[in-house]
């Protein structure tokens, strides 16, 4: 075993100090919500900044449980991210296997239209106007639709198709197997790292929806949980009572409660794709 010298001593331990401080710093801010969420109301106010509770208890937790805004909010999220992701990646997919297939006429210009919009949208009025005629305002489509279809996702995952053995598919158009049947029983079962990598991409994406539900959405019922947070976080008590419900005031427990309780979902789902994500991204950008 060949013995480090001096100088990269000192380098590996200024190289493992530095990522102790920056995990500390990074899990620090994770354990007071924590610690707070579990805490009782009290110590917020008696004690002011704490580490660990006096007492653990799961009265915020059982708070937001019997608070119809915060199950209200949790449902439209979950509603939002499960018929989003499929929308989106049906939509995208379809469109990225037929741009993958040579006997498609025109396909050169339909790709470059896709590449056209990651430079120049339309931007956001016009894009009101549009939902707006078409009678999405204040419904679950006005989130859907108009972000269904991702550019780059799209160039990805048609780079993937395009990787695929041309022969494996003429060979399955021979022996009569039809576009949509080629599509489910062959083409998706072995894209499952890119598709896998873009459905994350899309729960994410759907389950961090703020931007649009407030342009959009002004049925208060239909506020998936990011705008009930900010509601929570920057609104005063009074105000949010008025917008929200006025028998629930929000402790500094069910605020932070509330915030472990919307991240929860993706750090469970997150470890079941990750051996996907970056066979799926590198595959699909580099044969694209």
């Amino acid at each position: 075993m060949k013995l480090m010298s001096k100088g990269d001593q000192v380098y590996t331990v200024l190289v493992y100090a530095f990522l102790i401080v920056f995990t500390l710093l990074i899990l620090f801010p994770l354990f007071y919500v924590v610690s707070t969420s579990f805490a009782p109301e009290g110590d917020y106010y008696t004690r002011g900044f704490f580490l660990l509770p006096s007492s653990w208890t799961l009265e915020a937790y059982q708070y937001l449980l019997y608070n119809p805004s915060f199950v209200s909010a949790f449902k439209s999220s979950v509603i939002i991210t499960f018929f989003g992701t499929i929308i989106s990646m049906t939509l995208t997919s379809l469109l990225a296997y037929g741009l993958s297939e040579r006997w498609l006429k025109g396909r050169s210009v339909i790709n470059f239209l896709i590449l056209f919009t990651m430079l120049f949208s339309g931007g956001l009025i016009p894009t009101y106007l549009v939902v707006s005629e078409l009678k999405l305002v204040d419904t679950y489509w006005a989130l859907w639709l108009p972000g269904a279809v991702s550019a780059f996702s799209v160039i990805v995952i048609r780079g993937f198709f395009i990787s695929l053995p041309y022969e494996l598919k003429e060979s399955a158009r021979i022996d009569g197997c039809g576009e949509w049947r080629l599509f489910a029983t062959l083409i998706l079962p072995l894209s499952k790292p890119v598709i896998a990598t873009f459905t994350l991409f899309g729960i994410v994406g759907n389950w961090n929806t703020y931007f649009s539900a407030v342009i959009y959405l002004n049925d208060s019922s239909k506020w998936p949980l990011q705008v009930f947070l900010r509601q929570m976080l920057i609104l005063d008590d009074q105000k949010f009572g008025e917008l929200i419900e006025p028998i629930f005031p929000y402790t500094p427990a069910a605020r932070m409660a509330a915030i472990l309780i919307t991240a929860l979902p993706l750090l469970v789902i997150y470890p079941f794709l990750q051996k996907y994500f970056n066979k799926g991204m590198f595959i699909g950008s580099l044969k694209g």
